[in-house]
């Protein structure tokens, strides 16, 4: 953290520090709505598996219409919207609480993704332009520390408050959409408008060259609903988890994560995206085949830290794509692979929601699978991938040892 301190000390105007108000105003908001949505559904609702399944369908939808963000390039430049669906996504977790039942349930979570999933989108554009691609990594991981810690301080109030303050549902996500919604503004204000380093394509773009980073994106968005949805709900629904319980969890996750990311991302800039998402992947099979044989309570809760672990590994696969991109394509891929990452996204809740009320170990069984599959498809990156080196197997010319590292 300390080093984090230094970068916004030498130049607190800086992209990457704009980047990082961005996320501390993302977190504000999205640590409180990811905090309370399972006991909300469970307690206030009487939501089972299916129906908090459907939720996250529902949730997924913006996620697959990402690619939209081309269209509204064409009307607002790309830093613009970035902070207009910053401020969308706090507007819709603060009107949360005050729609208490399914449809509003829905609706309200239809309106934070729309804002969330075009953020996410454009921050992952605008980090791989403006960030050299030699510090990328661990710039990213510096991100990730900075997001960490702030779910740290959320999750750590949540926990302390929820039972001693005896806190409502709408009050929490009002003053969590309201402080995010205020640091957005924050950000609009005290920042410059920032130069492309390449103007960027206006128009959607598949290339066939991309493929392997394709099918990781859409094997990432399949494993990872496995995590996002279930294993949480697993902990409120199976183990008893009530709001304080589940924010020291998450407080655990940040801290994990505040002291990782970092290192994570200096660990991917050494070793390269192929070992680092091989790693990545066998840990993976391995958490989800224990969660679908937990009884204890504790060992449920390790297992979704450790989990929770994996997901700064996501670093590697954006700088794999960077360094294979032709510059002018950042915006437009990161618009479409948003898109394939959520095509999974939309039915595994749904579909696996059902399969959930007959065994839910199955849903966690068919997790490892997922995982099994992205880890084939992670031994197929180069060493050290590049235009025209995007896969071991390249056209017209001798294939890389997959082995050597």
């Amino acid at each position: 953290m300390l080093n984090i301190i230094k970068d916004i000390r030498a130049d607190w105007r800086s992209p990457f520090v704009f980047l990082l108000v961005l996320t501390v105003a993302s977190q504000l908001s999205f640590s409180v709505w990811w905090n309370l949505i399972n006991n909300f559904a469970v307690n206030t609702l009487g939501f089972t598996g299916q129906e908090i399944g459907i939720q996250q369908s529902i949730r997924e939808i913006p996620g697959l219409l990402a690619f939209t963000v081309i269209f509204m390039l064409l009307i607002f430049k790309e830093q613009t919207f970035t902070l207009i669906s910053l401020g969308l996504m706090g507007f819709g977790i603060a009107i949360t609480g005050y729609f208490p039942s399914a449809i509003g349930f829905y609706a309200t979570t239809l309106i934070m993704s729309f804002g969330f999933h075009y953020y996410e989108t454009l921050k992952q554009s605008l980090s791989l332009q403006w960030l050299p691609k030699k510090d990328a990594p661990a710039l990213l991981g510096k991100i990730i520390a900075v997001s960490s810690l702030v779910s740290l301080c959320i999750y750590g109030t949540i926990m302390l408050s929820w039972k001693t303050f005896d806190l409502a549902y709408e009050q929490v996500f009002l003053w969590a959409g309201i402080a995010g919604m205020a640091l957005t503004i924050f950000a609009a204000v005290a920042f410059p408008k920032y130069k492309a380093h390449v103007e960027q394509h206006k128009k959607l773009i598949l290339r066939k060259r991309y493929w392997l980073y394709y099918a990781l994106t859409f094997m990432s968005g399949a494993r990872r609903q496995i995590f996002t949805v279930f294993a949480g709900f697993l902990m409120v629904e199976r183990f008893g988890y009530e709001v304080h319980e589940v924010a020291a969890l998450f407080l655990l996750n940040g801290a994990i994560n505040m002291f990782l990311a970092p290192k994570i991302g200096a660990f991917i800039g050494r070793v390269g995206e192929r070992t680092a998402l091989t790693c990545e992947y066998i840990g993976l099979i391995i958490v989800f085949l224990s969660y679908a044989f937990v009884t204890n309570v504790w060992v449920a809760g390790a297992l979704y830290v450790i989990d929770h672990a994996f997901f700064a590994m996501a670093i590697a696969m954006k700088t794999y794509f960077q360094k294979i991109a032709d510059p002018a394509d950042i915006a437009p891929t990161s618009a479409v692979d948003f898109t394939i990452n959520h095509i999974a996204a939309v039915v595994i809740p749904v579909v696996f929601g059902t399969i959930w009320l007959f065994s839910p170990a199955l849903v966690f069984i068919a997790g490892a699978s997922m995982a099994a599959i992205s880890l084939i498809l992670s031994r197929m990156i180069p060493r050290h991938p590049e235009p025209g080196m995007e896969t071991v197997w390249v056209s017209g010319r001798q294939p890389q040892a997959v082995g050597a590292e």
